[in-house]
């Protein structure tokens, strides 16, 4: 959708985004548009994933911990661009509106969660993390720290970053 092209701050906004705007761009009506889609919300959601998951591959042929330390890494680099504008905008989005929400979870952070949770199973299997770790507990704190710096620009979100990042968190969970 060439309205997510420009998601910077003067370009597009989720919060300035209509379905009937939406329906323009497409060419067409605003009945086709809630055929397929709830809201304007799960329009961009679907839009994005599109070529979000491409770009921050969870890689299953090396092993887990260098495969969590490259999602991580593509992650904020995608992250620190449009792509994060748009993340943040549609966080935010998602916080006065419970069926956006709903779809912002189903569509984009559970099935992306369970992924790297599986990795974090495999890491604990492959004697990288410790046996007493919770996966879904440590998927979200691998996570935090990138969504943190990019709701409160506390820092960069580059692949140094992520690497100091994951470095601090893989200490603690590391095996011994």
């Amino acid at each position: 959708m060439k309205l997510l092209e420009d998601s910077g701050p003067n370009g597009f906004t989720v919060q300035k985004l209509s379905i009937e705007r939406i329906a323009r761009e497409a060419g067409v009506s605003k009945t086709t548009i809630y055929r397929w889609w709830s809201s304007k919300v799960a329009v961009v959601i679907d839009t994005f994933l599109d070529n979000h998951v491409a770009r921050t591959p969870v890689r299953q042929d090396v092993p887990a911990i260098d495969a969590l330390r490259e999602h991580m890494a593509s992650l904020a680099e995608v992250y620190a661009g449009n792509e994060g504008r748009l993340v943040a905008q549609l966080i935010g989005e998602c916080q006065q509106d419970e069926v956006a929400m709903a779809e912002f979870k189903k569509h984009f952070w559970t099935p992306r969660a369970l992924v790297v949770t599986s990795l974090v199973e495999r890491a604990i299997s492959e004697g990288s993390m410790r046996k007493d770790l919770d996966a879904p507990v440590v998927t979200e704190l691998l996570y935090a720290p990138i969504y943190f710096r990019l709701l409160f620009q506390s820092g960069p979100l580059d692949a140094k970053a992520t690497d100091s990042i994951m470095q601090a968190a893989l200490e603690g969970l590391a095996a011994r």
